[in-house]
């Protein structure tokens, strides 16, 4: 089943005197269950990919259909409804609310869909215990390291079991064990719900979580790399030989 079906893709920036192209018609298709990366050296495009996929931004033109909605027809009122309730996002910089506890901040997305208080308490129950963070229920993000307030952004993402989870940079702030932390939950949410995740990284390391690495050059699409059968360790290897030839590295 198809979630997302992004089709001809391109974004400008500027005026007829001065334009800056920064996609040019990319397309990209997500089955439901997937865990794909992008990837692409710094002015690629990839995270205004990200950005127009996920609604924070427009395109210029092209179409984006998740949940057989295309969202580029929307209008704000509708598409603020709909990025409420299908789509969960998981930001570099957490996005956490600093005057509310780590219960408060993950019950965010049902409060607003209006859930009851029996359900939501479960539903962060559930997502809370799988992520480690139960505990720290009532502590506040300032009494939080990074891992654990990357670790409570990821479970408000999850927590309303959205359609699609955008990742923008997850593990970018975060130290070597605590990125490897949110990295193995990010998969087992994958495996056991099938959620359906699209990261973007500069690093090769966290795209080998995922089964499927998109690699954008110049906004446009370069190659992708499917991990198949081999080992995450093997998928490392082929992800850092492509990224190498795509900076103009013989491999």
């Amino acid at each position: 089943m198809v979630v997302l079906e992004a089709a001809n893709i391109c974004k400008q920036y500027g005026n007829k005197w001065n334009k800056q192209e920064v996609l040019k018609g990319l397309d990209l298709t997500i089955e439901k269950g997937e865990f794909v990366s992008i990837m692409g050296a710094s002015g690629s495009g990839k995270t205004t990919f990200l950005n127009v996929l996920s609604s924070i931004d427009q395109v210029t033109s092209g179409t984006i259909i998740i949940d057989g909605k295309d969202i580029t027809t929307m209008k704000e009122r509708e598409l603020a409804w709909f990025r409420q309730r299908h789509l969960g996002f998981v930001f570099q910089e957490y996005h956490l609310l600093e005057t509310l506890t780590v219960k408060e901040n993950i019950l965010l997305p049902l409060s607003v869909m209006g859930a009851g208080k029996k359900e939501a308490d479960e539903a962060f129950r559930s997502v809370a215990a799988e992520l480690g963070i139960y505990e720290l229920k009532d502590k506040y993000p300032n009494e939080l390291s990074g891992g654990q307030k990357q670790r409570t952004s990821a479970a408000r993402a999850f927590i309303h079991q959205p359609s699609m989870i955008f990742a923008d940079e997850p593990t970018g702030a975060l130290d070597s064990k605590s990125a490897t932390d949110l990295l193995n939950k990010l998969t087992e949410f994958n495996q056991k719900y099938e959620a359906t995740i699209l990261m973007v990284t500069h690093d090769a390391a966290a795209a080998s979580f995922s089964r499927r690495v998109v690699f954008i050059k110049d906004g446009q699409m370069f190659t992708e790399v499917m991990q198949q059968d081999r080992t995450r360790e093997d998928h490392y290897e082929e992800i850092m030989k492509t990224q190498a030839i795509l900076g103009g590295i013989k491999a």
